[in-house]
């Protein structure tokens, strides 16, 4: 009885593991926070704006678009064959952060030539 239990706690954890590695996975990258910041930059946007804005195709930004209204960060709004995307109050609180953090980043200064060529050794 107790292998069960300790099967289903297992089961549970990964479930959650999986579920945040997603999330880091989504926002660890170059387009799904390009994606964010544009639509914070504006009310709602075309998902094929929001593509060509971001450098990837179609079909990859839908797929990201799909994630992130699936976390509850952006809502898709359907008017005829158009259809909007918009974040949520979370998305946009979320597109606030990561903006803050792109900045900070930004302002990194450059790693001297030395140290950069001893960390690739």
């Amino acid at each position: 009885m107790c292998s069960y239990i300790f099967i289903g706690v297992y089961t549970s954890l990964v479930v959650i593991m999986e579920n945040e590695k997603s999330l880091m996975d989504l926002f660890l990258h170059k387009k799904p926070v390009g994606i964010l910041l544009s639509l914070k930059d504006s009310e709602r946007k075309y998902a094929s704006i929001l593509a060509k804005e971001t450098d990837c195709t179609y079909t990859h930004a839908l797929k990201i678009l799909s994630t992130m209204e699936g976390h509850g960060l952006v809502e898709f709004k359907k008017e005829g064959r158009i259809k909007e995307v918009m974040l949520t109050d979370l998305g946009a609180d979320i597109a606030h952060d990561l903006e803050g953090a792109v900045r900070r980043l930004e302002r990194l200064p450059e790693p001297k030539k030395e140290e950069a060529e001893e960390e690739e050794e």
